[in-house]
């Protein structure tokens, strides 16, 4: 049985987009995969680990924890 391939997401590249790409090439020095990785990390790394441990907080039960500190 063949599999079904999933629908491609188009994204529509305006010129403000464009221009954060050219931004991000420049900033990161983007040259391989590898860079483009290190870059994200660095850019959504800490947005990550907060949503994260938001939601171990919320498993956990401790809702009120973060708003405390």
């Amino acid at each position: 049985m063949a599999r079904e391939k999933k629908p491609v997401h188009k994204v529509q590249m305006t010129d403000g987009k464009r221009n954060i790409i050219q931004q991000l090439l420049q900033e990161y020095d983007i040259q391989s995969a590898e860079d483009i990785q290190d870059a994200l990390k660095d850019l959504l790394g800490g947005t990550i680990k907060e949503m994260m441990e938001t939601e171990m907080d919320n498993h956990l039960g401790y809702e009120n924890r973060r708003s405390e500190k």
